[in-house]
């Protein structure tokens, strides 16, 4: 039947019809509309102010409208009244918590924005403008206000002692922030990090963040950097702090040059300690027993006034801090005749003459005190200081042997 319908029907018929249905099904969307405008999300920060707009649209003008109440809902559930506009009793603001914090902008029903100020991070949530109406009854729309707080931001080093188990060594906050911050770590010495999080009681966010690792020694110093990313910041905040690690000390000896003849002055030997914290004593002894009297001993600083057989010895240097002590010993030579072999290239020896001055001297050599006749057997290739005074110098040049005495 519906076939022989669509043949007796033309097609402009038919289409026409369809035509006028959607015309229909269009017009009654637009009596459904939504009349009441507002705006969909806002954002704002403790302290500061927000307006929330508000603004009834009857295009035809048949709406009577009665009343208008602001209602509030922080959490699904829960609404609460804080503002109301009647045309004749006037305003009202029952919610005490939004007291003096809340004001109608324009004395309207058409218009009855708000602002709320001194905001508060519980004031969150979705505000409900609603129209009592007649003859359609209620009509509203909702605004989300969004809550945000910049996050107050920290970092410190954690100061740990050497060992063989992973410890915290650096800490990162993000205090108070929401939405949370994101934290992370920008670091060359091969730890790992944790983070952790806890709710405050008025919807912000702290994060916290801890870096760990197996400190060494060698640690001490290395920075490693905290960056922490949040929607209120318009960069990453970064900050470095420098890894505190302690240790016990370690000690060498330096200043021994393998030429204390005797009668040389103010041979200076000097113990060098390395620890965290600074090596607190540092102790200077002798394996033969006391120290020999020409000795001056100034902190780190060992000084021989006049070399003589007292100090053929081994000097002991001992340093301590608070996590433990740490020695190092050299054992100084004296030697009897100041005889130096050089080993020369050509062309032949040319010792320049002066008096009480001083020639540094690269050659290979080696000390001989055995005797004065025959070259040395070894030699080492190093930069010498020579004085001038007494000091027999024996050149082979040419593999001729060849003594000078340059007093």
């Amino acid at each position: 039947m519906a076939r022989d319908y669509a043949a007796r029907c033309p097609v402009s018929l038919v289409r026409n019809t369809w035509l006028v249905a959607t015309a229909i099904l269009l017009a009654s969307q637009g009596f459904g509309a939504q009349k009441v405008r507002v705006e969909e999300e806002l954002e704002a920060y403790p302290t500061e102010s927000v307006d929330l707009r508000c603004e009834f649209i009857d295009g035809g003008g048949r709406t009577k409208l009665t009343q208008v109440s602001w209602i509030w809902e922080p959490i699904d559930g829960q609404r609460d009244n804080i503002a109301v506009y009647h045309p004749l009793y006037g305003q009202s603001f029952p919610n005490l918590s939004f007291k003096d914090r809340v004001v109608f902008l324009h004395n309207s029903l058409e218009n009855p924005s708000i602002r709320i100020s001194n905001l508060k991070m519980s004031d969150a949530g979705r505000y409900t403008c609603e129209y009592a109406t007649y003859p359609s009854g209620n009509e509203q729309g909702t605004t989300t206000l969004v809550m945000l707080a910049k996050p107050k931001n920290s970092a410190k080093v954690v100061t740990a002692q050497a060992g063989t188990k992973s410890v915290v060594v650096a800490q990162c906050e993000a205090a108070d922030g929401k939405p949370a911050a994101t934290i992370k770590w920008l670091a060359s010495v091969g730890g790992n990090h944790s983070t952790s999080t806890t709710d405050g009681p008025d919807g912000t966010v702290t994060v916290r963040s801890e870096y760990r690792l197996v400190p060494t020694p060698a640690d001490n110093g290395r920075e490693v950097t905290c960056m922490v990313d949040q929607r209120t910041q318009e960069r990453p905040w970064v900050h470095s702090v420098k890894l505190s690690v302690e240790y016990p000390p370690s000690v060498s000896i330096e200043g021994y040059d393998n030429n204390w003849y005797v009668g040389r002055s103010d041979a200076v030997l000097l113990c060098m300690a390395n620890g965290n914290p600074e090596p607190t004593t540092v102790t200077w002894t002798a394996a033969s027993g006391a120290l020999p009297d020409t000795v001056v001993v100034s902190g780190n600083k060992l000084t021989v006034r006049k070399v003589d057989d007292a100090v053929n010895t081994t000097f002991i240097c001992e340093v301590k801090n608070k996590h433990g002590a740490s020695s190092h010993q050299i054992t100084t030579i004296v030697i009897d005749k100041k005889t130096i072999w050089l080993s020369c290239k050509p062309p032949c020896c040319v010792n320049k003459r002066g008096t009480d001055l001083n020639y540094l001297l690269t050659f290979e050599f080696s000390i001989n005190t055995a005797a004065e006749d025959s070259p040395p057997r070894s030699s080492t290739r190093q930069s010498y200081n020579l004085t001038c005074e007494s000091l027999y110098i024996f050149c082979m040049c040419n593999s001729a042997p060849s003594c000078k005495n340059i007093d």
